[in-house]
């Protein structure tokens, strides 16, 4: 239709002496600019004509006598859009694009939908520097008509230069400590460009500094979707479940990350976190015995076969063990782990009397057993304390427990005064017993925990 028109325009000015010459045909000027669109029921009006002469003019590069012939055509008929767009892209022509603006919007105001004045407009917005405003011209423009295909790259080009000012403007507003305003361009930038997994981690990044942990998981676990193959968005996954106590979820985001990549701090974490769950699976009163200021041979029990496990059960015990007095105590399994190993034992009656206090001497000898058992798979340790006769002012050589106390603080795993004291009738406080079984852990080759003290 546009060619019929444009044969017609040739035509009419071959009879019209007093019109402007028409150009030669030659290679469009502006072959980006979309041409416009004739109405139907004006196809072949005379205003159509002359909006056809006036592209003609245009695309020749004659810009003046683009702008009379389709001033012409807008005198005669003003609502005839196509014209008014048609000027709008000779204000561009003229790199006028503030000019330009006025002529599309005129259009769009008769046609809504008019593809030709919103592609001119995106261009006009563009060249104006309002990205995101011209990203959405052209897309209605592709919208209005699906075979402006060339406008996605534009759309495309136009997008890329968002984010990255955006992305500059986050980065620097994050540098300067000015969160929310960081948050704000980041929200920009992603919604430029949605699909980019390093744009949700940098804007987590931010809101966890903010404090909003539940938006920077949200984020970070959008990352990781689009991009499985991030690991360190996994990695601060789990940091966050962590803090929150959300211990299993937080292993398992160490893990994906781990099977991603192979990390130190990451294996020393999931390690940490591990501990720190098993720790808060155990009752209140073990995780209360390292502040206690004096403790029960219950709490010996328990603190012995939880730390020292591996320990009791490497080697066989004394077999069944009957004890009456245990079994609605809370350290019952441990008790019953002890006193098999033949780390503690019950007395005469068979009562194990848990809630008993401990005294230094009694634990002394309750660490006198485990350091037999450690000297068993390592008898080159035990010349360190079997062998020891240590001097005390307060426990002569000759008592029943002077061997199970040389040997406790021959080992390091407990200490005597200034005065070479021992205090054996003194109650154990919990960090004593805290301190003696993290030795026996040390000199038995087992790993301390990280995970802090109960």
């Amino acid at each position: 239709m546009r060619r019929a028109l444009l044969l017609v325009v040739v035509l009419a000015s071959a009879c019209a002496p007093k019109t402007v010459p028409l150009p030669a045909a030659t290679t469009p000027k502006f072959p980006d600019f979309v041409t416009p669109t004739i109405p139907e029921p004006e196809a072949n009006s005379p205003v159509a004509a002359s909006e056809a002469r006036g592209w003609l003019f245009l695309q020749a590069g004659d810009l003046k006598n683009a702008e009379r012939e389709l001033s012409i055509a807008l005198k005669s008929s003003p609502a005839f859009f196509p014209a008014e767009a048609a000027l709008g892209y000779v204000e561009l022509a003229q790199k006028n694009a503030k000019a330009a603006l006025p002529h599309f919007d005129s259009a769009l105001q008769r046609e809504p939908a008019y593809a030709s004045a919103l592609a001119g407009k995106g261009e006009a917005l563009a060249a104006l520097g309002r990205e995101a405003e011209a990203i959405a011209a052209f897309e209605a423009a592709t919208r209005a008509d699906p075979s402006l295909t060339d406008l996605t790259r534009r759309i495309d080009v136009l997008k890329f230069r968002v984010v990255e000012q955006n992305l500059a403007a986050a980065r620097q507003a994050a540098r300067a400590g000015r969160a929310d305003e960081a948050i704000h361009d980041y929200t920009a930038a992603i919604a430029s460009s949605p699909e980019s997994p390093f744009l949700y981690r940098e804007l987590a990044s931010v809101e966890r500094q903010k404090g909003d942990a539940n938006a920077a998981l949200e984020h970070l676990r959008k990352a990781a979707a689009l991009d499985p193959a991030d690991a360190r968005s996994l990695e601060q996954i789990g940091e966050i479940l962590e803090t929150q106590g959300d211990f299993d979820a937080a292993a398992t985001a160490y893990q994906n990350s781990l099977a991603i990549e192979a990390n130190a701090d990451t294996e020393r974490r999931l390690a940490a976190l591990r501990e720190r769950s098993a720790l808060a699976s155990l009752p209140p009163e073990y995780r209360a015995i390292g502040d206690a200021p004096q403790i029960t041979r219950g709490d010996l029990a328990a603190l012995i076969g939880v730390r020292l496990a591996p320990l009791l059960q490497s080697r066989g015990g004394s077999g069944a063990v009957l004890i009456t007095d245990v079994r609605t105590h809370w350290a019952a399994p441990w008790i019953m782990a002890v006193t098999r190993a033949g780390v503690m034992e019950p007395f005469a009656n068979h009562a194990f009397q848990p809630r008993t206090v401990v005294r230094r001497v009694d634990l002394a000898q309750a660490v006198a057993h485990v350091l037999t058992r450690i000297a068993a798979s390592a008898p080159t340790k035990a010349a360190a304390w079997e062998s020891a006769r240590l001097k005390f002012s307060d426990l002569s050589a000759g008592h029943l427990a002077y061997p199970a106390v040389s040997a406790a603080v021959a080992s390091g795993a407990m200490h005597a005064s200034a005065d070479d004291a021992f205090q054996p009738s003194r109650p154990a406080t919990g960090a004593e017993a805290v301190e003696a079984v993290d030795r026996l852990a040390v000199l038995a080759g087992l790993p301390l925990p990280k995970a802090g003290r109960q």
